[in-house]
């Protein structure tokens, strides 16, 4: 039924738009209106109204559940009942033990099932047995009316729990079977069928694991606490109204705010408490980013089932190292955070094989979704395997198409992004830089007749998958997380101890994300921002003055951060000046009309409280590249080096430091060679790749890289001149090409 609504629902608003010939910015509301609908329709049908829901309280034998039930049931004023001592036991007579060890463990747990699928209750607290989420059928019938809560209990706190009780065994252990492994067998049971986790640290008592219930029910029944604003609008509208609620798949799908500005979550980030980060140093870098993004997204929008399977499909094979983001020693006490296992060889990966899942999960039906986005180089790749990845479905009514600079980045680069001819997937080359690229898109979702005309004639919708789209940021806020998790469980840090973070840095995304996870609890203490020498992000930095009077973009030879108008910078200033929209609208306004502006001494100083930045020449990175190998043998990338310079430069060594290395140092052959003083490059890049082929080089080749080259040829790809309307022409001669139903 609501799938029908939903057709009905999208339909009647798109005749609506083909009527009423509206721009951009109606589209946008009617979709958000449509969402909002949907959202409303889906809380009250897939579990009972609180009013007369269960709350089912999930997880492994000497969880807590009956202790914690118990106790949620007199705060709640709602009768408990545990499925051991007042169903299973009534049921059949006798102990349930007694019965366990009459039937056997396999019989036990069918009889288990059916008698729990016979037995209903509605607003009660109810307690399961360890081996209730092995039934199918039974877990199907109390997720009809109730609401389930797996509580995520350390492993070593349940078996001293169960060694305090004297449990040896439990249901389908087999003798000689570790207590471990069974539990390890029994965890995807329970993630199965979760509405809600509620992540226990380590030691937390039966009182701390209630209060973390109620305070997730709370969560649960409130989506709306948890929405979106922009960084330019206030939380009013015109004359005081109040402004609709974005929710997390709003911001998916719209990619840029109406008013231009960037989606942030108005409430800020959950702050996770150190005995939760404890528990995740423990982790595999898939349970981290689960047990990361599920504080971090509502449930209502994805379930955790739902990202759990993503992010599993997300970080697996298609990464060359299993810890997807290793942390690798490098010299004293610096560390390198390796970004760049992914199939594209670059940090991009780490969001861009989650985010394209995340798109299409919360994509209204009946519209097609035209992807556009500027990349200086590794983005473009990225975006097209990760979008590539998607099912069929998904692809048919999703394009993809990315704006490149022809002269602004790597031949291997262009050869990645040009290789792939999909019907739903183009690179198109702009004879230009990456300024240029992204400011031609930024215009056309601001411009209501180019929007308003693809959304009525094609019934497309454009969104965008660069950094500025909040589910591409939000991804990379786990690396930062994992990497200091890794130094905790490695033991280099004790939990609290501060670490900084350097990152080469053009857009701000890497660097805003950072500062995200500093946010959620993670002790970075400083963000350093390193530029190559287009270094107007550090410039801002150190003298709060965002100039872009007379500046002209610099090819360098690391072009991933050739960038001058910074997009993520925006979400910044909002971050340090407390959410004030009203300021960042001023100061954009002026930078538009102005090329510049100028942040006061007091927001410069508390800038200064967590970022530092520095910048380094040509020179100089090459320079690093060489000294970092001949010293350990590591070979860099040009970005990396770009980290490493400054890092020296400004980190006082009092702490450890992360250096983020953000693509692999194949992708920048010519310039890696160079650094390393080999003789006679090659002009091939497949050839330049074997340069490297020496004994000991660590990392090693990148195989999923060398893998493209193999089997990409030198082909012409369309070179578009700067000029915004040429490029509009490419948007809509992509949509026409992607989406053949529309004539």
């Amino acid at each position: 039924m609501i799938a029908v609504q939903r057709i009905s629902i999208f339909q009647g608003l798109l005749n609506v738009a083909k009527r009423q010939n509206v721009a951009k910015c109606c589209i946008g509301q009617s979709l958000t209106s449509y969402r909002c609908l949907y959202k409303t329709a889906w809380l009250a049908t897939s579990t009972a109204q609180p009013s007369e829901r269960n709350i089912i309280i999930m997880g492994p034998p000497g969880a807590g559940k009956t202790s914690v039930g118990r106790k949620l049931s007199k705060r709640l004023g709602m009768p408990a009942i545990d499925i051991d001592d007042d169903v299973l036991e009534k049921a059949w007579l006798m102990p349930v033990a007694k019965k366990l060890y009459q039937v056997g463990g396999e019989r036990f747990l069918e009889e288990e099932g059916q008698t729990v699928s016979d037995f209903s209750a509605s607003r009660s607290v109810i307690s399961l047995t360890g081996s209730n989420p092995l039934h199918s059928a039974a877990m199907q019938h109390l997720k009809k009316n109730g609401l389930v809560v797996y509580l995520d209990v350390d492993t070593d706190d349940i078996i001293q729990r169960l060694t305090r009780m004297k449990v040896n065994r439990i249901v389908g252990q087999e003798a000689g079977t570790p207590m471990t492994d069974i539990l390890m067998y029994r965890k995807p049971f329970y993630e199965r069928w979760l509405d809600i986790r509620v992540l226990c640290g380590k030691g937390d008592t039966i009182e701390e694991v209630t209060e973390k219930v109620l305070r997730a029910l709370n969560r649960y029944d409130d989506s709306d606490s948890e929405t979106f604003i922009s960084t330019r609008s206030s939380v009013t509208g015109v004359g005081g109204s109040e402004v609709e609620p974005k929710f997390f798949s709003d911001v998916v799908v719209e990619g840029l705010a109406p008013d231009g500005g960037l989606y942030v979550p108005k409430g800020g980030f959950p702050k996770l408490e150190p005995q939760e980060w404890k528990r995740l140093a423990k982790m595999s870098y898939p349970q981290r980013a689960c047990a990361i993004l599920e504080q971090c997204i509502h449930p209502t929008d994805v379930s955790p089932l739902e990202l759990g399977q993503m992010v599993r499909r997300a970080y697996g094979t298609n990464f060359s190292s299993e810890a997807i983001a290793p942390v690798r020693h490098l010299v004293r006490n610096q560390y390198v955070l390796e970004l760049f296992h992914g199939p594209t060889a670059s940090f991009k990966d780490l969001a861009l094989q989650l985010m394209p899942q995340l798109f299409a999960h919360c994509l209204p039906q009946m519209c097609n979704y035209l992807i556009l986005v500027a990349t200086s180089g590794d983005t473009g790749s990225a975006v097209l395997s990760g979008f590539g990845g998607l099912d069929a479905n998904a692809r048919h009514r999703v394009g993809v198409l990315v704006f490149f600079p022809e002269h602004g980045i790597s031949e291997i680069q262009k050869l990645q992004m040009t290789g792939i001819r999909e019907g739903n997937a183009r690179a198109v080359s702009v004879v230009s830089d990456f300024d240029f690229c992204q400011r031609a898109i930024k215009r056309m979702f601001g411009d209501a007749g180019v929007a308003g005309h693809l959304a009525v004639e094609y019934a497309t919708v454009l969104s965008t998958a660069n950094s500025i789209n909040w589910a591409r940021l939000l991804p990379q806020v786990v690396y930062h997380a994992s990497a200091y998790l890794d130094l905790l469980r490695d033991g280099v840090v004790a939990f609290g101890d501060p670490v900084d973070v350097c990152i080469p840095t053009g857009n701000f995304g890497n660097a805003m994300s950072a500062l995200y996870a500093k946010q959620m609890g993670v002790p970075i203490r400083k963000v350093i921002c390193a530029s190559n020498l287009n270094c107007v992000v550090a410039d801002f930095i150190n003298t709060g003055r965002y100039d872009l009077r007379g500046r002209k973009l610099m090819l360098s030879h690391s072009p991933a951060i050739d960038i001058l108008k910074s997009s993520n910078l925006e979400r910044f200033v909002h971050h340090i000046s407390d959410g004030d929209s009203g300021l960042v609208r001023d100061l954009y306004t002026c930078l538009e009309k102005r090329q510049y502006f100028e942040l006061s001494a007091e927001l410069l100083h508390k800038i200064n409280q967590d970022v530092w930045a520095g910048w380094c020449s040509e020179e100089e990175c090459l320079a690093t590249i060489r000294h970092v190998y001949s010293q350990t043998g590591y070979v860099m990338d040009t970005h990396t080096a770009v980290a490493k310079t400054v890092a020296d430069r400004l980190q006082d060594q009092s702490t450890p430091v992360v250096i983020c290395s953000t693509a692999h140092y194949g992708k920048f052959a010519p310039a890696v060679l160079r650094a390393l003083q080999r003789e006679s490059i090659p002009t091939e890049p497949l050839d330049q790749l074997q340069g490297f082929s020496l004994p000991g080089t660590v990392p090693q080749m990148h195989s999923a890289l060398l893998q493209c080259l193999r089997e990409s040829r030198s082909q012409p790809h369309r070179v578009c001149q700067a000029d915004f309307h040429a490029l509009t022409e490419e948007v809509e001669a992509m949509i026409r090409d992607s989406f053949l139903n529309v004539q």
